[in-house]
């Protein structure tokens, strides 16, 4: 059983990303420890949600039941939620010269911080498409992954500038779809807004190309070895 575990791909990506995330909570404790001051314990709750997109897209991966509705009601959460991971490359912002903590350690928090959180959210995408796939066209989902990633960079910039959540969403529906409509409607009185979100969703999908690539890449490996 142990054995078949860790041949399982999955069950080693898991354990990656937990001890990953592990790592991450241990450099922002150490500095607490050092400090004595919170800043960067957001960090967590950030991660957090992060994490969120790939335990759903897990779920479904694993569970046996592959319902249209359990599909379409998850499908849903994870959407509103896979902002919150390249959501954390933006916490480069925070980084500043501060006193008792040297700034290259502060970086290397964040960037562990934004690394693990992103790769929760690449994985997750990967396989939302993979489930996809029982329904629609293979073209069709590499658009989706496309158009959809140029979303989450406008999902992050609502997040990082006007300082929205995903739990908005329930909270404050109306004031969140305002900021949106307006944004939509007059583009041109919004260009920090669709600078951002174009850069970001360009970046964004270069970097889940080049992941794609490389697992692509190994899988055809591992075929030629077998």
């Amino acid at each position: 059983m142990m054995k078949k575990l860790k041949e399982n791909q999955r069950f080693r990506l898991t354990l990656l990303l937990m001890l990953m995330t592990c790592f991450c909570f241990a450099l922002s404790i150490f500095r607490f420890y050092i400090s004595n001051t919170k800043v960067f314990l957001f960090l967590n709750w950030n991660l957090f949600l992060a994490w969120i997109p790939f335990l759903v897209s897990s779920f479904l991966i694993i569970s046996k039941n592959k319902s249209k509705i359990l599909l379409d009601i998850a499908v849903v959460v994870w959407v509103f939620f896979f902002p919150n991971s390249p959501y954390i490359l933006t916490d480069l912002f925070h980084l500043k010269t501060r006193s008792l903590v040297p700034i290259w350690y502060d970086l290397m928090v964040i960037l562990s911080f934004a690394w693990t959180g992103l790769f929760c959210g690449f994985i997750s995408l990967m396989d939302i498409e993979k489930l996809l796939s029982d329904y629609v066209k293979t073209s069709t989902i590499n658009y989706f992954g496309i158009i959809f990633l140029f979303m989450s960079g406008f999902g992050v910039y609502l997040g990082r500038f006007l300082r929205w959540n995903s739990w908005d969403i329930l909270n404050n529906p109306l004031g969140l779809f305002q900021d949106i409509f307006i944004r939509i409607i007059y583009p041109a009185e919004h260009p920090k807004t669709w600078g951002i979100t174009i850069l970001m969703g360009i970046l964004l999908n270069f970097m889940y190309l080049m992941i794609k690539c490389l697992k692509s890449d190994s899988k055809v490996k591992t075929t030629l070895e077998n």
